[in-house]
């Protein structure tokens, strides 16, 4: 059984149990979860009981063919008419979280006779729960990631601008095995490294910079996240300081990342931590989220998240300090949930860096 036609099952389960017949998937990162198709037009039907059936255009006829072979494929610029006139009868989910109000209403005119229910975003939490093929992609592009990032801490920073330093670091993932950038890079030299999400721009890197480096490479649609932030020269005390702070509550963070414990726990040991040593005023960003096939993902570390973690979901540890006008401090990496201490992914060194 491949992993999708086992994910399909771990639905059509979930629909019983919910007393759904049918679901109409479109929303493009679920379905390829469920089918494997990477094209950009495509949808499924999922029957509780019974085979699924994928829908595309002509343009995708022979990409179909090759990324869902398991399935009775139908071509058609009408995806919503070929699917959902096949249900007669019964309830049939939506994704209504996907949906416009006229793409909803067109649905619901095609399924005339057919209960409508929300799927109330079913396939995204299975998706929180990674099956081993996933759990593979996220380390091989982890691993891409890091190695890439020693590979461009070898050579020389100090001169050259955020934005060439953050092309040639997407440039080695590439070379590295890559098929793309999970987002665009973070690279933040000097003050700039206080903007949390700064784009790279200009400015050169000079003695005495922090420069924080987020970035990650994308293998088989799955996403790496990960965060170093490095010195340029001889660090000051306030940036030994900083980056001991953030230190300490990323590894409290990343402990708090276990199979039953509560969802909000972490961001819990963070703040005490960050309080603790004085700089909890300037962590002012999230604390981490899922991460697979889309870089930021359910379930999201907030303080007022009602769950609990399950093993083998994949989520980022990401505290910061950012001081206005001086510098920031981010460490993040991914890591997958388990009984006991997390595996994380990212595993390049986490203490501070001096670069010359």
């Amino acid at each position: 059984m491949t992993p999708q036609a086992a994910r399909r099952e771990r639905f059509s389960a979930v629909l019983r149990e919910r007393g759904i017949d049918a679901a109409y998937v479109g929303r493009l990162v679920n379905v390829r979860y469920l089918t494997g198709y990477t094209g950009s037009n495509g949808a499924v039907l999922v029957h509780a009981d019974g085979p699924a059936v994928f829908a595309t255009d002509g343009r995708y006829k022979d990409q179909a063919a090759a990324e869902v072979p398991d399935l009775e494929r139908t071509i058609t610029r009408d995806l919503v008419g070929a699917l959902v006139g096949r249900v007669v009868s019964g309830v049939l989910g939506v994704e209504t979280h996907a949906l416009s109000v006229d793409s909803h209403h067109g649905l619901a005119t095609q399924a005339a006779g057919v209960e409508l229910r929300s799927l109330d975003r079913l396939v995204e939490q299975l998706r929180e729960v990674k099956d081993e093929t996933e759990i593979d992609a996220l380390r091989r592009a982890c691993e891409i990631s890091t190695r890439a990032l020693e590979q461009l801490l070898a050579g020389p920073l100090v001169g050259r601008s955020e934005g060439m330093i953050a092309r040639d670091l997407e440039n080695a993932m590439f070379d590295l095995g890559a098929e793309g950038i999970a987002f665009e890079t973070i690279l933040a030299a000097g003050p700039n490294s206080a903007i949390p999400h700064h784009s790279p721009g200009e400015r050169e890197v000079a003695p005495g910079d922090f420069v924080k480096i987020d970035f990650g490479a994308r293998v088989d649609g799955y996403h790496a996240d990960c965060t170093r932030t490095i010195v340029v020269g001889a660090p000051q005390d306030w940036q030994r300081e900083i980056y001991a702070a953030v230190k300490a509550a990323q590894e409290g963070g990343l402990d708090d990342l276990r199979e039953g414990l509560k969802v909000a726990a972490s961001r819990a040991t963070v703040e005490r931590i960050l309080g603790d040593a004085g700089w909890l005023e300037y962590f002012s960003t999230g604390l981490g989220h899922g991460v697979g096939l889309e870089i930021h993902e359910d379930p999201f570390l907030g303080p007022k998240h009602p769950g609990k973690l399950v093993s083998r979901t994949a989520l980022t540890m990401e505290p910061g300090i950012y001081l206005p006008g001086r510098g920031g401090v981010r460490i993040e990496d991914t890591a997958v949930v388990t009984k006991g201490a997390p595996e994380v992914l990212t595993t390049m060194t986490k203490d501070l860096l001096e670069l010359a």
